[in-house]
């Protein structure tokens, strides 16, 4: 039976000897941005950075949003949101496919259930999904047998990836395909690879909760940090506890609330021509992955996907950041109270877990990392970088987003290509926002 792994599908039928498509000369965009104390731009090290990445046609466009404080943010924006002729330019409302950067959101909408006493950190998901009492731990990566677990899978561990759950993009042997094969594939980046999926994928986020929990964790619960679909079932439990969908539950609680206009599982057919086109990069060659125009993100997803199911724009992703930046509150709407807040950009992982990413995902620190809900927590002052407390997040195609509360710094960095890591975009821009924006940080 033909395997479709979760980004190795899409990628598998490109054509190597594709050709880049040309690019028009590059147009920057700088929107009105914070002025330091000498009156000049605060941010001229980011424009060129970006002014270089499409000149040298590393991509299409790319836009920035960057916030310190509470002065209005910074938009940079360059290029264009695909190679297509009239392709529009990008700018702080353009779309893009943010992939994981889904999760930090899913984690804080569980935050608000656990600040309502809905939901406990510690409390086993099974009281939510009863499917997953009785659970089961692989004994080989080589194999399916597996023995009891001796813990219960709780809430801190699926907003951790301590849960031992697994994911296609990182589980491998027997056990990825009986993922593959159970169609826990909670994540789309074209029409065709989608349309294979939903041959076996479960078609709404109950049946999907319930089938995960007839496989077998890769790991007893709570010992070992391993990414996952954590944040994709931790949508079950959200709506579980709220008795709401869990879309409208973040619509209703998240995004109405912080005027997040911008933000979309399907994206309406009348907002497509702000939306960039997903690509992957082969070699040397740009292939078209996802054009706006056809976008699998046109059409209503199977369910809602806690870990990866969101388009939206530099702007809202800001608007969230900015929340979490100020404890909770924007433009005098509260999501989260300050100790919540604080808790869920605090490291969570299980007493003996060490989260084993050396970098952050801003790529700016080699500093330890923690892992708070949903995203990565730097636990040291990084010099003339991000400061202790900075919580980050990046997405598949090449996307990152940060908020750092020690220097009240906060950044979105949008581009749209496969594999993420063809340009090191998340460290460089991380490099170039520091750097310009030194003169205004608190001194530590």
């Amino acid at each position: 039976m033909k395997r479709y792994l979760v980004l190795g599908s899409a990628l598998a039928a490109l054509s190597a000897g594709a050709a880049i498509a040309q690019q028009p000369a590059p147009r920057m965009v700088s929107q009105p941005a914070p002025q330091n104390q000498t009156g000049t731009p605060a941010l001229p090290a980011t424009q060129k950075l970006f002014a270089d990445y499409i000149a040298t046609n590393k991509m299409p466009g790319i836009v920035g949003v960057i916030g310190q404080g509470d002065a209005p943010p910074a938009v940079i924006a360059d290029g264009k949101l695909g190679d297509e002729p009239g392709a529009a330019a990008t700018d702080a409302n353009s779309l893009w496919r943010v992939y994981s950067m889904t999760k930090p959101i899913t984690a804080m909408a569980a935050m608000i259930l656990i600040e309502e006493g809905k939901i406990k950190l510690d409390q086993p998901i099974s009281d939510f999904i009863p499917a997953f009492k009785y659970m089961k731990v692989q004994v080989s990566p080589d194999s399916l047998t597996a023995l009891p677990a001796t813990h219960a899978i709780t809430v801190r561990q699926l907003l951790t990836h301590t849960a031992g759950l697994g994911y296609t993009i990182i589980t491998k042997g027997p056990l990825l395909k009986a993922y593959e094969d159970a169609g826990i594939t909670p994540f789309t980046a074209d029409v065709k690879s989608e349309a294979q999926m939903r041959l076996k994928r479960p078609a709404t986020l109950e049946a999907f909760a319930n089938k995960v929990a007839t496989l077998p964790l890769i790991a007893e619960p709570g010992t070992r940090w391993s990414y996952s679909i954590g944040l994709d079932v931790m949508g079950r439990v959200i709506e579980v506890a709220s008795k709401m969908p869990f879309d409208r539950f973040l619509q209703t609680r998240i995004f109405k609330p912080l005027k997040m206009n911008s933000t979309y599982f399907t994206v309406p057919q009348s907002e497509v021509r702000r939306l960039a086109t997903g690509y992957a990069i082969v070699g040397d060659n740009r292939v078209p992955l996802d054009p706006a125009e056809t976008s699998v993100y046109l059409q209503k997803p199977s369910f809602p996907y806690g870990g990866a199911g969101l388009v939206m724009s530099a702007a809202d992703y800001d608007r969230f950041l900015h929340m979490l930046q100020n404890g909770g509150t924007l433009d005098g709407k509260r999501i989260l109270k300050p100790a919540t807040v604080q808790l869920a950009m605090s490291n969570l992982l299980p007493l003996g877990v060490v989260y084993p990413g050396s970098v952050s995902a801003t790529g700016g620190t080699t500093n330890a990392q923690g892992f708070g809900a949903g995203g990565s927590v730097t636990l040291y002052d990084t010099p003339g970088g991000p400061g202790k407390g900075t919580y980050s997040w990046g997405g598949a195609a090449g996307t990152i987003a940060w908020v750092d509360p020690a220097n009240k710094v906060r950044a979105t960095i949008m581009v749209n290509y496969l594999p993420s890591d063809k340009y090191p975009v998340r460290a460089e821009a991380t490099k170039t926002v520091y750097a310009d924006l030194a003169p205004v940080l608190v001194k530590r």
